[in-house]
């Protein structure tokens, strides 16, 4: 094991300005990671990952599912075996913009979704070739049951979601896998001007169970943990009362 985390020597972020996905770099490299890839758009613009890693920047667009390939392959002669792949972007917006404007919908879907099918089937290919490596899929539980507040969003989710626990039982017996992250509401700059949520998270309290969640192999992590439970609810909850949710 070369450190806590067993084989993490190298981490590849997709989305370099994500604060979730730096959160969870910075603790990685405390944690004896030392080589870094940060992809992104303008990845001049991308901030230092803290600590003492050797850090690398890769140009990288969610909306180009033609370069996805290439940014990995790129990120591998970089540093070497991926060990953690962190695909951290995406785009919220709101559900009345999308009403308004379905080509936009649509444009945010094809980022929220299309372009994490095609980053984590690169990514797969990377891993299984290697023969170990994790990705790290931040799902959300707005895609457990999408709501009608947000169900242009929460449909990506729920097809990202979806698409990543294939994803891992393909990768089965390969060494490499992938681990589901379903965090609830986070208060950061993606959601700042809305009212938190129960339950709320901070990246920080994502990226600390992510870490734990790398630690123990879980396949998937819940943030916080108690909303698993509370799914197991909302799961069940009869449709007339599902679509008054506020959110």
């Amino acid at each position: 094991m070369k450190n806590a985390l067993g084989s993490v020597d190298t981490v590849l972020l997709l989305g370099g300005r994500s604060e979730i996905g730096l959160a969870i770099v910075e603790r990685l490299v405390r944690d004896g990671a030392r080589r870094v890839v940060l992809a992104a758009r303008n990845p001049g613009d991308t901030p230092p990952v803290i600590g003492s890693a050797e850090v690398h920047l890769l140009e990288f667009d969610a909306s180009r599912p033609e370069t996805h390939g290439e940014v990995i392959e790129s990120a591998a002669k970089l540093v070497g075996d991926l060990d953690v792949v962190i695909p951290a972007f995406g785009v919220l917006g709101s559900q009345a913009a999308y009403d308004a404007d379905p080509v936009a919908a649509a444009e945010a879907v094809a980022v929220n979704y299309g372009g994490h099918v095609s980053a984590g089937l690169f990514a797969a290919r990377r891993l299984r070739r290697q023969g170990h490596g994790t990705l790290v899929v931040l799902s959300s539980v707005a895609g457990v049951r999408v709501r009608r507040a947000n169900f242009v969003y929460g449909s990506a989710k729920a097809g990202l979601d979806g698409f990543a626990q294939g994803l891992g039982d393909a990768l089965y017996g390969s060494g490499a896998r992938v681990m589901v992250v379903r965090p609830g509401f986070v208060i950061g700059r993606m959601t700042e001007g809305m009212s938190p949520a129960p339950m709320s998270s901070t990246p920080g309290e994502v990226a600390d169970a992510v870490i734990a969640g790398l630690r123990s192999n879980a396949e998937v992590v819940w943030v916080p943990g108690r909303l698993r439970a509370v799914f197991a609810v909302m799961r069940v909850l009869p449709r007339a009362i599902w679509r008054r949710m506020p959110r």
